[in-house]
């Protein structure tokens, strides 16, 4: 990082820049709506719903929320968003926001082109229907009417804006791999346990067995950490039964799930 010259100290440049960069406050009736309407924040404690509002604040303060193909999000759609991406942010605080400024969000599933190159050097080309991505270095995109579907059956263990938001997340440190930045000792712990649990499930879904966790968790590690992040927060008890190992790095990293099914 660059240093000043000695003696060159910017005092007031320096506090007013850090003044602007203060997100205001969540509107007190905005946020008690948005509350209502997100069975999954239900359960927040006060302390917990403060350090919430603040990351949403923040959210809202530093991303461009841009809806496409004349979707109209009004402020509560966008502060339910927000509030969504951030609630995996929750013990990892907002450095979990860094490295990309957009939301765009569609009405619908959209399309995208993508080209895979196979063994005998072949280019296929063709499209792909998704209901959320997230880019490395560039924006979360969602389907609006999916994000509505999850809010409509809010512990069925699907969670698309989690899902994109644990992308973000595994993204930090560099690599895509299903890892997040961790503490060494925890991230061995953890690329151990989650290595196990993946590769049980996978041998579940190539035998061609009906697994209780979404089958899509085995495209790959960073597929599977997305997915059972998920289920942490929308059926927190079926994860705990079906891969407690997981479970326990999870509730540690995101902390407690807000919610459970009525």
């Amino acid at each position: 990082m660059a240093q000043f010259p000695a003696g060159h100290v910017p005092l007031t440049g320096s506090w007013f820049g850090w003044l602007n960069r203060q997100p205001r406050s969540v509107d007190s009736e905005l946020w008690a709506e948005t509350r209502r309407s997100l069975p999954l924040l239900h359960g927040m404690d006060a302390t917990r719903d403060a350090v919430l509002q603040s990351l949403v604040a923040r959210f809202l303060h530093d991303k461009t929320i841009t809806p496409l193909a004349d979707l109209t999000l009004n402020a509560t759609a966008r502060t339910q968003l927000a509030a969504l991406c951030c609630l995996p942010l929750m013990e990892f605080g907002e450095k979990g926001l860094r490295g990309w400024s957009q939301l765009l969000v569609y009405p619908d599933a959209f399309r995208v082109q993508r080209s895979h190159e196979d063994a005998a050097g072949v280019l296929h080309e063709f499209e792909d229907e998704l209901i959320g991505e997230s880019w490395e270095a560039g924006p979360l995109i969602l389907s609006w009417a999916d994000v509505q579907a999850d809010l409509a059956d809010p512990f069925a263990g699907y969670c698309v804006a989690i899902h994109e938001m644990a992308h973000k997340l595994d993204a930090l440190d560099g690599a895509m791999d299903g890892t997040p930045p961790l503490p060494r000792r925890w991230q061995r712990e953890w690329a151990a346990d989650f290595q196990r649990e993946y590769d049980a499930f996978c041998d579940e879904v190539d035998r061609g067995r009906d697994t209780v966790i979404d089958a899509y968790a085995s495209e790959s590690p960073e597929e599977f950490f997305a997915v059972t992040s998920e289920y942490h927060f929308s059926a927190p008890a079926l994860l705990q039964t079906e891969m407690p190992k997981v479970a326990m790095h999870l509730q540690r990293f995101y902390g407690p799930a807000p919610a459970s099914p009525p």
